[in-house]
């Protein structure tokens, strides 16, 4: 009897050990790993698939799409999921262009189908209410002007929607939308279905962006380059429009030489630095005109064009040498009107090393422009403490030892056209949500007063008298009305030192004369026959405005030309009050007009850095001339004594 009981007992023990092993594996799985386990779960039952969202395009001022993102789909058919798998089959031929036998091949043979296409929205459409139809949404950069402005405008990167290069790349942040998000349901098989609830989150577009560019002006500056590089057989060049009033920059055409002969890859008028030559003239007449250094009926000798120049007590000389010899006295006016070296070297001794250096940074040079353009270089401007006193002040004025980017040399153009204010360029325009709403629109951005009115005035009959008959840059007049400007030309420096027998020509224009409303700047890199920017780049200015002015969507107010200067009969053509945004000016570092205000005291800036005590005193509205570098050791007119604001106040250095 007492076998049977134990084994009785031994059964029941070993269901309780099994139950509660049951229970505990069961206590284990719920309540410790339960989340785990059903994550791995939801894991393997759905997918979170990612919905990309629509790149903002780029537009030029008129609307013109210069890179827009395209939307494209894949379409997945799930053949067991079909209702009508032969009517189905034959709408996926006639809608996406496939072969009727191919498709039905696939219908009977494959438990997944997958056309990888890409396919356009108008393909698909009739296919999205199809239940066993799947379709992946994506987009694809599209650039409709093709190679228009490319260098400027730039690209994707190839592993990644995101800007790889130019304003593709600088505008990343504004024109990157924020993807979506979705769920779909899978079964044992794998096999994807819609979820009732699919959509966790919308896909929200980037911003548009509208840009300064003028596409039409583009085309003419892309077409006028390229047809001057191959008549003057030169290795590249670059071209540049804008607009002076708002710093707008309208058309930036480069090319350089590549493996496969000339190319546009690189935004040359951004990255590469030249040498200006004689369109530098101007910026050294302006230091003089500001350092009252020079009337209107100063004179030096012109020495029949060939100056042995002194350059040190021990004898040493340097001959300096005039293209277009010149007997007896010039002016400054003259000096600039023959673009005569020995004149503007002669002139330019009665200015300091500071002073000149000064000039040069305040028109814009060894500093980036503030365009929103990325690796934009700074240019190359030495501090004057390096400099060669006596031969460095010579190479500056006559244009040399100093690189500026086009985009510089525009800018700084720009001021004098502008009343001597310079603006800080720009490449954008506006910017628009993907609903159209407005939500920036650029107003002019002042950096400096550089000159005064009345100096800028004087600067434009200096350019008047280059430009015009018996002027290095007459031949860039055109028939019916005046431009203004300044030939320039340099022997090429690259690699640190300069190449014998290749020279940059360019030219500086302001159009029209008496309202600027254009500043072009042509350069023309190594020209073979003439090299004289009088006889190549100056031509190619002509050319090209030429052009714009019989074009009527090029954004040019031709009811501001002078009564005197008649274009020829066309119909006029209105521009928005928006193409001329009305002029802001800031209070910093703008100079403020003189009379109305009263004197006010100069700050107190003695021990401060040089730097720190010209923006003090710039905010308190005085202008600033520098004497030396380090810190302050004196200002005249001193610390605390009354001056009127826009007066000059000389900073001593140690």
């Amino acid at each position: 009897m007492a076998k049977p009981l134990m084994r009785i007992a031994a059964v029941q023990l070993g269901f309780a050990l099994i139950v509660l092993v049951i229970l505990s594996r069961a206590a284990q799985l719920q309540l410790f790993q339960g989340d785990r386990w059903a994550e791995q779960a939801e894991r393997q039952r759905t997918e979170r698939a990612i919905l990309p969202a629509r790149r903002g395009g780029l537009y030029d001022r008129t609307g013109i799409p210069l890179a827009i993102s395209q939307e494209f789909y894949h379409v997945g058919i799930a053949p067991n999921e079909l209702n009508e798998p032969r009517a189905t089959g034959r709408l996926l031929a006639r809608q996406l262009r496939l072969t009727w036998s191919q498709v039905a091949r696939d219908l009977r043979t494959k438990r997944w189908i997958y056309y990888h296409g890409p396919f356009t929205a108008t393909q698909v459409q009739p296919l999205r209410r199809v239940i066993g139809v799947h379709l992946s949404r994506n987009f694809q950069r599209f650039y409709p002007s093709r190679s228009l402005a490319r260098p400027i405008i730039g690209g994707l990167s190839p592993d990644a929607p995101r800007g790889a290069a130019g304003l593709e790349l600088s505008l990343d942040s504004m024109l990157l939308g924020r993807p979506g998000e979705a769920v779909l349901l899978k079964d044992r098989a794998g096999r994807r279905y819609d979820s009732p609830a699919r959509l966790i989150r919308e896909p929200v577009a980037g911003n548009d962006v509208g840009l300064t560019i003028d596409a039409e002006l583009q085309e003419i500056a892309e077409r006028g380059l390229d047809d001057a590089i191959s008549t003057m057989r030169a290795d590249g060049g670059d071209v540049v429009f804008l607009d002076p009033a708002n710093g707008e920059l309208l058309a930036l055409a480069s090319r350089q030489p590549g493996r496969s002969g000339l190319n546009s890859s690189r935004a040359s008028t951004f990255t590469d630095p030249f040498e200006p030559g004689s369109t530098a003239k101007l910026f050294t007449a302006a230091a003089l005109l500001t350092y009252g250094r020079v009337t209107t009926r100063d004179a030096v000798f012109a020495e029949g064009g060939s100056w042995p120049m002194p350059i040190s007590s021990s004898g040493r000389t340097r001959l300096i040498t005039d293209a277009h010899k010149t007997v007896g006295n010039l002016t400054l006016a003259q000096t600039i009107q023959v673009s005569s070296n020995v004149g503007i070297a002669k002139f330019s001794l009665r200015l300091s090393p500071e002073e000149q250096f000064e000039m040069l940074r305040n028109f814009g040079f060894g500093t980036p422009s503030g365009a929103e353009f990325p690796s934009e270089s700074r240019g190359r401007l030495e501090r004057p403490d390096k400099w060669e006193p006596m031969y460095t002040r010579a190479s500056v004025a006559m244009g040399y030892e100093f690189g500026v980017t086009p985009v510089q040399l525009a800018a700084a153009y720009g001021a004098i056209a502008n009343n001597g204010l310079l603006l800080t360029p720009t490449l954008v325009r506006e910017i628009r949500s993907p609903e159209g709403d407005l939500l920036y629109r650029h107003q002019p951005e002042p950096v400096r007063q550089v000159v005064t009115p009345e100096i800028a005035a004087q600067l434009k009959e200096y350019l008047k008298g280059a430009a015009s008959e018996g002027g290095t840059g007459e031949e860039a007049q055109l028939a019916n009305y005046t431009l203004l400007g300044k030939t320039g030309t340099a022997v090429r420096f690259e690699g640190g030192r300069y190449l014998r027998g290749e020279y940059t020509a360019s030219f500086a224009a302001l159009f029209p004369a008496d309202d600027p409303q254009l500043v072009l700047i042509v350069k023309i890199d190594n020209p073979r026959g003439k090299y004289y920017g009088g006889l190549t780049a100056a031509p190619v200015t002509r050319t090209m405005l030429q052009q714009a002015l019989a074009s009527r969507r090029v954004a040019i107010d031709r009811s501001r030309f002078a009564d005197n200067e008649k274009l020829p009969a066309q119909e006029p053509r209105t521009v928005t009050t928006a193409a001329r945004t009305p002029r802001v000016v800031v209070s910093w570092p703008y100079r403020p007009a003189p009379p109305k205000s009263s004197s006010r005291q100069v700050p107190n800036v003695s021990g401060h850095t040089v730097r720190e005590a010209a923006l003090t005193l710039h905010r308190r509205g005085f202008r600033v001339a520098l004497r030396g570098l380090g810190n302050v050791s004196r200002t005249t007119p001193a610390g605390g004594e009354l001056a009127l604001p826009g007066s000059l106040v000389t900073v001593w250095g140690e």
